[in-house]
């Protein structure tokens, strides 16, 4: 009898754990692999249970000029279709050109500073970001530039072509060529109007990004 009850007793926990982790891949299903190696992408998904919008701003923006409005839409890798639910992650340099840490930085904070920032497209695939124009390295060796990341459902962060300026006099013809366009090209021109410089940028979901799913 003790036998036959040990037997159900090891019956039932094996099958308590096969259901768990059935449950649990149900639950979070196998991302696609996407993008190639990354360094620092996994700094997207450092928002913790911050509500995500389709507008945001950088901090910073109060404070530094010029002062810019990046809006635009993200596509299903069609061109058409579009991406909802897409979590966009921006940083970049201060005005003196350094990733500056905030007071009691944590994690990818450290390093990308604290001039960033998340987004996620609304049902149109449209987002809106505002912030400031950032300043080139120091050394003058980059172009100006606002890092972009990205993770759709079910995939992998990855990164895309950087925001970078058509009127930067460092955006040379020979970087402009050596660019992947990773989601399109990032290479944005500014308009002005009272006080407030503004561009348009519309992404390509998988365009150029390697292993990318053919759908």
């Amino acid at each position: 009898m003790n036998s036959l009850i040990k037997t159900l007793l090891i019956f039932t926990i094996v099958l308590s754990s096969f259901t768990a982790c059935t449950q649990q891949i149900t639950d979070n299903p196998t991302h696609q692999t996407v993008g190639g190696p990354c360094q620092g992408c996994e700094a997207l998904l450092e928002y913790g249970n911050r509500k995500l919008n389709s507008v945001d701003t950088i901090p910073g923006f109060d404070n530094f000029g010029p002062k810019l409005k990046i809006s635009g839409k993200v596509y299903q890798a069609d061109g058409s279709t579009p991406a909802a639910n897409v979590i966009l992650y921006f940083y970049q340099t201060n005005r003196d050109g350094f990733y500056k840490p905030a007071k009691g930085a944590k994690g990818w904070g450290k390093t990308h500073g604290q001039h960033r920032t998340w987004i996620k497209t609304d049902k149109s695939g449209s987002y809106t970001l505002y912030t400031f124009r950032p300043a080139a390295y120091p050394n003058r060796r980059e172009p100006e530039h606002i890092h972009l990341t990205v993770k759709e459902p079910q995939t992998n962060p990855y990164y895309l072509d950087s925001y970078f300026f058509a009127s930067d006099t460092l955006l040379t013809e020979s970087k402009k060529r050596s660019l992947s366009n990773r989601g399109g090209s990032g290479i944005i021109e500014l308009k002005y109007d009272k006080g407030l410089f503004s561009a348009e940028r519309d992404i390509i979901l998988g365009l150029n990004i390697p292993d990318y799913p053919i759908k």
